[in-house]
């Protein structure tokens, strides 16, 4: 079974009060303590952003490890990944992580660690990434398309809640045809796709959704998806 639970914002690294979705992810693990990997990689390995990571996990049940592509602790990265129950990507530069990705080969290792059971998630440019589209600030002022590792077919927004310009962004591209008909998730929600497939749609916060949102006649068309409040 392949698994992907992108996050549209929330988690231990905007919500570390709320613990809902982080411990969704976890008990969606094959094991009682999954061993959970932080990719760091979009914000360039900040070290106060790997701290917060164990401060959080270290006291649930897992074994919480961390991958640096600037100060690597191994030359075997693949072995290292695919030891892993869960792979856990945060958010930064979406260009940068692919671009160091594809430097480093991880976009080849995460395919097969999909492909081998591990779960993949994440957060903005940790959920962007698995997709084949999303949108991004990366290129600095405004919103625009980029391309994903395509993991997942279609498009996708997160933050659609919590940052203004998200939501009339991913609309007027998708309603352009500038982007492929997507997926959208507010801060505190996210999406559980199982085999390429959305399986459901949970959040940490009562108000938190999906949404589908297609082009229809030149415009886009959204859809608020069934979102289970975790809580």
């Amino acid at each position: 079974m392949q698994q992907i639970i992108a996050l549209g914002g929330g988690g231990f690294s905007m919500e570390p009060e709320n613990s809902l979705l982080d411990t969704y992810i976890l008990e969606q693990a094959s094991v009682k303590i999954p061993n959970i990997c932080f990719l760091a990689t979009a914000s360039g390995d900040a070290e106060g952003y790997i701290d917060r990571f164990y401060q959080f996990f270290q006291k649930l049940d897992c074994t919480p490890s961390h991958l640096s592509l600037f100060k690597p602790h191994t030359r075997d990265i693949k072995s290292f990944l695919l030891s892993q129950d869960i792979i856990y990507v945060g958010g930064g530069n979406t260009k940068n992580l692919l671009a160091l990705w594809r430097e480093w080969g991880l976009d080849t290792i995460l395919k097969e660690a999909l492909s081998s059971g591990i779960i993949l998630t994440g957060l903005s440019a940790g959920s962007i990434c698995w997709f084949e589209e999303g949108v991004t600030d990366s290129f600095g002022e405004g919103l625009e398309p980029i391309n994903g590792l395509g993991f997942i077919k279609g498009s996708h927004c997160p933050h659609y809640d919590g940052e203004l310009e998200r939501r009339p962004a991913y609309t007027d591209l998708i309603g352009r045809s500038k982007l492929k008909a997507g997926y959208a998730a507010d801060d505190g929600a996210a999406l559980h796709f199982i085999d390429g497939n959305l399986a459901k749609a949970v959040s940490s916060r009562r108000h938190a959704f999906a949404y589908l949102v297609e082009e229809c006649g030149g415009k886009a068309a959204q859809q608020k998806l069934t979102t289970i409040y975790l809580g």
